[in-house]
Formats: C-alpha cells, structure tokens, sequence
C-alpha cells in the first residue's frame, strides 16, 4: 500500500477552489484547503 500525498491549497478564491477540486478529481492525493476569511473554505467544500 503507498501512501497518498498530502496537498495544501492556500487561498479558496476561485483560482485556489478550483485546484483543490482539480486535485481531488484527479485522486492525486488528500487536499486541506486554508483561506484566511473564516469559513470560507468550509463552504467551498460543499
């Protein structure tokens, strides 16, 4: 079993929500998406 990458997205604007989504799409690995308004990750995660 390999282990699976660890991906963080800085920033959930557009540009960064869209990556992440990029990313999990692809399985490239596990995404944290950090933003510095509160929250807004979370609902771009919905």
């Amino acid at each position: 079993m390999t282990a699976r990458a660890k991906i963080t997205v800085v920033g959930a604007g557009n540009v960064g929500a869209s990556v992440a989504q990029y990313v999990v799409e692809k399985e490239l690995g596990d995404v944290v998406l950090v933003d510095v308004v509160e929250g807004i990750p979370q609902g771009k995660a919905l």
